[in-house]
C-alpha cells in the first residue's frame, strides 16, 4: 500500500465530506433531509481527478408524461447512459442516484425548485467514475458494461404515488422507476445477458426496495444481482416499537420516514412481506427487508456511516448544547463515551445483517471508514492506495462476488484499529 497516496485521497474524502455536510447541518431542520454528503461529488470530480473524467449527457424519458411518471415539479424524469461495447454489449448496470428524502409539503417544495425535485435544474452532464467509470484500470469488471446513472427526483426513494394538488406536488417514484425501466428495456435491456442494479445512500435503499422487481424483469436465465451502498439506518434495532435512539434518545429519521411513506403514498409499493407483519415506516427500514430480499444482494458500508452520524444519530435537533460539536466534525475529538456510543452503532448494523450474512448467495463488504458512500468514488472504489479488506478493494470484492468468483463477505476490525483507513474528519 502506498499509505502517503491513500492518506492524501482519503483525507479529501472524509473532510469533503464535512464540508457538505456541514453546510446542510447549517440549513433548517426540515432541510436536512433533502441531500447528503456526496451530492456535489459529480461536479467535483473532474478537477479532483484530473480531466479524462467521462462525461455523459442527460436523457430525458419523453414516455414518461403519459406514464404520469414525473418529478415533483411535474417535469419529466431522465437518465445518464453510457453504451456498452465489446463483451459488455449485452450488460447492463443500473446506478439509482441518492439524495435524502422530503418528508413534509414544505420540504418538498423546496425541494422541487433543485435538482433533487425537477430536471429544469439537473446537471446536463455528470461525471462517470467509480462503478460507472468507462477505464478497465479504474472499473475492472464493468467498465464496457452499459451504465445508467438514473437521476432522483422524487424524494421517497422511487417509492412514492401520490400527489399534492395545492401545493403542486407529484410524488411519483414508482412511476419514475416503472417507466425508466420500461425505456430501457424498449432500448435494448431486454437482450441483457447480465444485469446489475445499485445505487447510494436514498438510491442504495432503492436498490433494496425495487432488486425483485428488478430480477422480474428479466428471464432466469440472466444473470442479476443488485448491490446497496451505504443503505440508510442499517444498524437501527430490528424490533418495532425499540428502533435505535439519537444521541438525544430520540427517533429523528423514524420521525422523517414517517413523514415521507404518509405524505408520498409508498405504503402500497413496499414489501408486502413485510408490511404483513410491521407498520410501513419500519418496512422503509433496510435492516427490516434485505432478510426477504430473493435475488442476491450485495451489501457495502461503512461501519461508521459520516452522513448517518451527523443527520440521524448526532443531529443538532438532538444535541442543542453542542456536546457532540467537535465528535462530529472530527471523529479524533470523540471522548471515550462517544465513541462507545459510536461502537454501539457499528455493534447494531452487525447484529442487523448477521442472518442476511448466512445466505451465500449474498455479500458483504463493511470497512471502518468514517466515509459515505463508496462505489461512486474513483478514490474509494478502485484506485493504487484504495482501502482493501483480505486484500481486496472494493471493487474486486463486488466483481468476485457478482461473477462467482469467490464468497465475498467482508467485516473490517472496529476503529481505530485499521491503520489504512482516514482518521481524521466525517
Amino acid at each position: 500500500m502506498k499509505l502517503f497516496g491513500f492518506w492524501a485521497a482519503a483525507a479529501f474524502l472524509c473532510l469533503f465530506g464535512a464540508w457538505e455536510v456541514n453546510g446542510i447541518l447549517e440549513i433548517n431542520e426540515e432541510e436536512l433531509f433533502y441531500t447528503e454528503t456526496n451530492a456535489s461529488y459529480y461536479n467535483e470530480s473532474k478537477a479532483v481527478f484530473g480531466n479524462n473524467a467521462l462525461l455523459v449527457g442527460l436523457t430525458l424519458i419523453k414516455s414518461a408524461a403519459a406514464k404520469g411518471a414525473v418529478c415533483l415539479d411535474g417535469t419529466l424524469p431522465g437518465y445518464h447512459w453510457h453504451r456498452g461495447y465489446g463483451s459488455g454489449a449485452n450488460s447492463w448496470l443500473i446506478q439509482l442516484e441518492g439524495g435524502g428524502w422530503c418528508n413534509t409539503v414544505r420540504a418538498c417544495v423546496y425541494r422541487k425548485n433543485t435538482r433533487r425535485g425537477s430536471s429544469n435544474y439537473m446537471e446536463k452532464q455528470l461525471a462517470f467514475t467509480g462503478i460507472l467509470s468507462n477505464k478497465p484500470e479504474e472499473n475492472p469488471d464493468f467498465f464496457n458494461w452499459n451504465r445508467i446513472k438514473l437521476r432522483y427526483c422524487d424524494g421517497a426513494s422511487f417509492t412514492g404515488d401520490s400527489e399534492n394538488k395545492a401545493a403542486e406536488l407529484q410524488f411519483r417514484g414508482q412511476r419514475i422507476w416503472s417507466a425508466a425501466m420500461e425505456d430501457l428495456m424498449s432500448s435494448g435491456m431486454r437482450y441483457a445477458n447480465q444485469a446489475l442494479l445499485s445505487g447510494c445512500s436514498a438510491g442504495g435503499l432503492a436498490s433494496i426496495l425495487h432488486c425483485d422487481e428488478f430480477r422480474d424483469l428479466f428471464p432466469r436465465t440472466t444473470r442479476v444481482k443488485c448491490l446497496s451502498d451505504a443503505a440508510p439506518n442499517l444498524s437501527v434495532l430490528i424490533p418495532f416499537g425499540n428502533f435505535r435512539v439519537d444521541v438525544s434518545g430520540g427517533r429523528t429519521l423514524r420521525n422523517v420516514y414517517s413523514g415521507v411513506v404518509g405524505l408520498q403514498g409508498v405504503q402500497s409499493n413496499l414489501p408486502r412481506i413485510c408490511t404483513n407483519h410491521l407498520d410501513p415506516t419500519s418496512c422503509f427500514f433496510p435492516q427490516n427487508i434485505i432478510g426477504n430480499v430473493k435475488a442476491p444482494l450485495f451489501i457495502l458500508n461503512t461501519a461508521y456511516d459520516s452522513w448517518q452520524i451527523q443527520s440521524s444519530l448526532a443531529p443538532p435537533s438532538a444535541d442543542p448544547h453542542g456536546y457532540w460539536s467537535n465528535c462530529r466534525k472530527d471523529h479524533s475529538k470523540c471522548s471515550a463515551p462517544q465513541l462507545q456510543f459510536l461502537q454501539g452503532f457499528r455493534n447494531q448494523m452487525l447484529n442487523a445483517i448477521e442472518g442476511f450474512s448466512n445466505s451465500r448467495q449474498n455479500g458483504l463488504f463493511i470497512n471502518s471508514c468514517f466515509a459515505h458512500c463508496q462505489s461512486e468514488r474513483q478514490d474509494t472504489w478502485f484506485a493504487d492506495d484504495s482501502p482493501v479488506l483480505g486484500s481486496k478493494p472494493i471493487a474486486l470484492a463486488v466483481g468476485d462476488w457478482y461473477f462467482d468468483r469467490a464468497g465475498e463477505k467482508a467485516i473490517d476490525c472496529p476503529y481505530p484499529c485499521d491503520k489504512q483507513l482516514p482518521q481524521s474528519g466525517f
